[in-house]
């Protein structure tokens, strides 16, 4: 490359990214503290607004739960074939993204992002998460509409989980709400939820007595809504924010979260609580892992746990990083002052037997 002229390959690669999202179809989110709230509700009569302007929509995919208002809105709404999937015995209603992709709306709803497919099946589902078939749709031009609550969001698992002793097993990928185009808030104060439920309108009876006996606690559902408006507040304050032209340079200047995961069961909390850091500062992010020649010495399955940490923090957005030293603390000291680490997070010290009594 000639000094001071632009490499033509990269300036080529970048009009090809600008191109493909151009292209991209937007993700519009209806985003909402738990079931129940009205998020599907707000999706659907949004949705009838923009066919009576002469959008083309259709509706990919919506789990009424047998609820009489959502159901209504269905009606005069275009609704694409299911796809029947088949699973020991029983026959169960999935997404068919080629449907879609055929079809070719302008806007195609989608219900419940977090979904998992049933993979497992015939004919089997090309992806094993709706949101992987959201982002085929997306790359295909297509703008999806979906709803999504804040547990399912992969950062706030664990927190979730202390806050309601539920953990849960359908998530997705942060990354997938913070690349929306549209995030809309559907906001219900508990009292009002509690309502609906006790009246039929979130569960039927069965259902509704066990959700109220388990999940569906005031307290509960009062953090649940905090966490919501507080995960949103915080994407409105980062689109607010005007990044410096050399953000780079400036984040040199700022801070750096440094997380140290080990093989035991706090690695995924402390991956998550990392990446809540981060977020909060604007921050970049490191999760390091050290090889000790004790660490060398472990099952094959405490192996497999390790690398699966490292998956959920790539997934999270995280650069990963293994090392090797005679220490976990001298390896971590020398390269958090490499890096330049401002925040330095790990875990507290597992003890067992007589250790415990005299170290808690």
């Amino acid at each position: 490359m000639t000094e001071g002229r632009p490499d033509p390959d990269q300036l080529l690669a970048q009009v090809q990214a600008e191109e493909a999202r151009a292209k991209r179809g937007r993700l519009r989110i209806f985003f909402g503290a738990c079931a129940g709230v009205g998020k599907t509700y707000a999706m659907l009569d949004a949705a009838r607004n923009q066919r009576l302007g002469g959008t083309d929509v259709v509706v990919g995919y919506v789990e009424p739960h047998g609820r009489v208002e959502t159901e209504r809105l269905l009606e005069g709404l275009e609704r694409l074939p299911t796809l029947a999937v088949r699973y020991h015995g029983i026959v169960r209603k999935e997404f068919d993204l080629d449907a879609a992709l055929a079809r070719r709306p302008t806007i195609v709803l989608v219900d419940e992002l977090a979904h998992t497919n049933l993979v497992g099946g015939e004919p089997a589902p090309r992806h094993p998460k709706r949101w992987q078939d959201v982002e085929e749709l997306l790359d295909a031009g297509i703008s999806v509409w979906t709803t999504v609550n804040v547990q399912h969001l992969e950062s706030l698992n664990d927190l979730v989980a202390q806050i309601t002793g539920v953990r849960q097993r359908e998530t997705l990928p942060d990354r997938i709400f913070d690349e929306a185009s549209d995030i809309e808030l559907i906001d219900l104060p508990a009292d009002d939820l509690l309502a609906r439920l006790r009246a039929g309108k979130v569960y039927i009876p069965d259902e509704a007595a066990t959700a109220l006996e388990r999940f569906f606690r005031t307290p509960n559902l009062m953090a649940l809504r905090e966490l919501a408006l507080r995960r949103v507040a915080d994407r409105v304050e980062a689109a607010a924010r005007e990044l410096p032209v050399d953000r780079t340079r400036a984040r040199l200047a700022g801070d750096r979260v440094m997380v140290a995961v080990g093989p035991d069961e706090q690695a995924e909390q402390l991956v998550r609580a990392g990446k809540r850091l981060a977020d909060a500062l604007d921050a970049e992010w490191t999760v390091v892992c050290v090889e000790t020649p004790a660490l060398l010495r472990l099952s094959e399955a405490a192996r497999n746990r390790r690398v699966d940490v490292l998956r959920l923090a790539e997934s999270l957005g995280a650069e990963t990083v293994t090392l090797d030293g005679p220490t976990a603390a001298a390896t971590l000291l020398e390269y958090a002052q490499t890096r330049n680490a401002t925040r330095v997070l790990v875990g507290t010290p597992k003890r067992r037997g007589w250790r415990a009594w005299l170290r808690p």
